[in-house]
This record gives structure tokens, C-alpha cells and sequence, in this order.
């Protein structure tokens, strides 16, 4: 039976308890998620992590929160590492902290973060808030949020880098946008990770910017791989064909993130889910097999033809 309450467990218990739950039915699951490698340093992580865009943003409601923390507590003992967000995203700052707080702040952390002012001045502080919102002594990747400011917060985070407070720089962009500068950007700084839309349908990544990253060493990270959802709705109903049971997919949604993965210059993609047994879902996507170049081009052509 799921546990959707842990109010009434101590943290340890809680966290015991939800990995000894049962996989959800008919996913298979497995011990040694697929895993890339940080370009910058050699260091692995696994290809599937967890956005909190909308998802975890439930403002002080004790039992919303209590659900985002069943979520995380899935998403770590499934194998999950980088937990993705930002100041933009409302309320997921605090829920992620009390999440992590509650869960006993689990060492394989991958804290991801952003700055998000249009002020130089106030991106120090802004880091330094969103650091005492999760608890954590320091973040391992920080990026500029939709290069908002991007110039000075990027020379405060290299800054940052340079002096051990944080492990990563990046930058990122969202459905599409301003894609000529992210480009040039790439092209002229330091970066450890981008991160960006990419999708079966929104493929405009593949001209330059996934290609750039592979030649540059950047590591990419991918969101709105369901488009916030409209893309699984989209899906919902419609029979899988064949070849998905091929690829040990049986949901669209693994489906989907299978074709992100399978290009070679992703690193990590970051579906956002309130559900436990979604977020088991998708970190199981990352097990089997992946599609290859031709079965790629299929499953972008059947999923526009739907």
C-alpha cells in the first residue's frame, strides 16, 4: 500500500519504509539506473533527476507537502540524484528543504539551483536565501535562470566556483528562447551544464545547441520533456506500437523520456511528477534499452502524427 502520510514516522522509518515499497505494476525497475558523465570533472550521475516546476509549488498546505516529500523519498530510493529548482518556482524552494529535512538529507544529493534577479547585486543574497531555504552547506550546480542577468551572475558564480561554494556553473533557457544567445554564451564562457527544452516535438536543440555542448564538454540538462504535461495528455488513450515493448517502455512517458536519453549529448532529463508511482515511471525509463537513431526519427514522426 502506498504511504501518502508520514507525519506520524519518525524520519528514518519513513524513509526505510518507502524503499521497501513494492515497484509500481508493470514498471521494471532496476538497481543501477542508466548514469552519464559530467563532461567538466568525470563524475557520473544518473540520466534521470526531478524538476519542481509547478509540482512542488503548494505553498504551506502540510499534506501537499507531505506528498512532495513521498515523491523525493521514491525518487532516492529508486537511484535519483539531482533534484532541479529555482526562485522563480514559487513555494518548491522550502518544500525541497523540508523534503530533504524529513528525509534525512540523503547523501547522494545533486542539489541544482538558479539565479533569477535582474540586480548584480542581489544575486549573492538571492543564492544565499535559496541555500537556507534547502539546508544544504553549499549547492552543487548553480546556473542563471533564463540568462537573466547573465553576464554579472556569471562572473559571481565562477567567483563562487572558484573559491569551493559551489561545484557547477550553468545557464538555462526554457521552450525555445533566445536560443541564438544561449548559443553564444556556450561558445564564450565556462560553462559545466546547460540546460534546456527537448522532446520528440520540440526539437529545435538538435540544430546547434546539442551538438555545440558535445563539442564543448557542456553537460545538458532537458526540461519540459512532457511539456508540463500536455504532451502525456496528448498521449493519453493512444495504444503504444510494437516497438515500445521492444525498448522496455509501457507508458508514453517512458516512451518519451527513452527518445531524450538515447541522444548522445544529453545528460539528464528533469520530469516534475506529484505522484510517487510517476516518479518511479520515469526513473525506470532510464533502464533497458534505448532507441537508436532510426527508431528515434519513428517515434518523432508517430508521436506528431497523434
Amino acid at each position: 500500500m502506498m504511504i501518502t502520510r508520514r507525519r506520524l514516522m519518525g524520519t528514518a522509518a519513513f524513509a526505510a519504509a518507502m524503499a521497501a515499497l513494492p515497484p509500481a505494476r508493470g514498471l521494471a525497475q532496476t538497481a543501477t539506473p542508466l548514469t552519464r558523465t559530467i563532461p567538466s570533472s568525470g563524475e557520473p550521475i544518473p540520466a534521470v533527476g526531478l524538476g519542481t516546476w509547478i509540482t512542488f509549488n503548494v505553498g504551506d498546505d502540510p499534506e501537499l507537502r507531505a506528498e512532495c516529500a513521498d515523491v523525493m523519498a521514491a525518487f532516492f530510493a529508486a537511484g535519483g540524484r539531482m533534484i532541479d529548482s529555482s526562485p522563480m518556482y514559487g513555494s518548491s524552494q522550502a518544500v525541497v528543504g523540508q523534503g530533504l529535512e524529513r528525509l534525512g538529507r540523503p547523501d547522494a544529493l545533486f542539489s541544482a539551483e538558479k539565479v533569477w534577479t535582474s540586480s548584480a547585486a542581489d544575486g549573492p543574497a538571492q543564492i544565499e536565501q535559496t541555500r537556507r531555504r534547502w539546508g544544504v552547506e553549499r549547492f552543487d550546480l548553480v546556473q542563471v535562470h533564463n540568462l537573466l542577468g547573465w553576464e554579472a551572475h556569471l562572473a559571481t558564480l565562477l567567483e563562487m566556483k572558484a573559491q569551493g561554494q559551489l561545484r557547477y556553473v550553468g545557464i538555462t533557457t526554457s521552450e525555445g528562447r533566445r536560443h541564438d544567445l544561449f548559443e553564444e554564451v556556450m561558445r564564450r564562457q565556462p560553462l559545466d551544464f546547460v540546460q534546456l527544452s527537448y522532446n520528440p516535438l520540440d526539437r529545435e536543440a538538435e540544430r546547434r545547441l546539442l551538438p555545440l555542448a558535445a563539442e564543448r564538454g557542456i553537460a545538458v540538462i532537458v526540461n519540459r520533456p512532457f511539456r508540463q504535461g500536455a504532451l502525456t495528455r496528448r498521449l493519453d488513450g493512444a495504444p503504444l506500437p510494437g516497438w515500445a515493448g521492444e525498448l522496455g517502455a509501457t507508458s508514453w512517458a517512458q516512451v518519451i523520456l527513452k527518445f531524450i536519453l538515447a541522444h548522445p549529448a544529453v545528460t539528464v532529463a528533469i520530469p516534475a511528477t506529484t505522484r510517487v508511482d510517476h516518479v518511479r515511471e520515469n526513473l525506470a525509463a532510464a533502464g533497458g534499452v534505448l532507441p537508436d537513431a532510426a527508431l528515434r526519427e519513428r517515434i518523432a514522426a508517430h508521436i506528431g502524427a497523434l
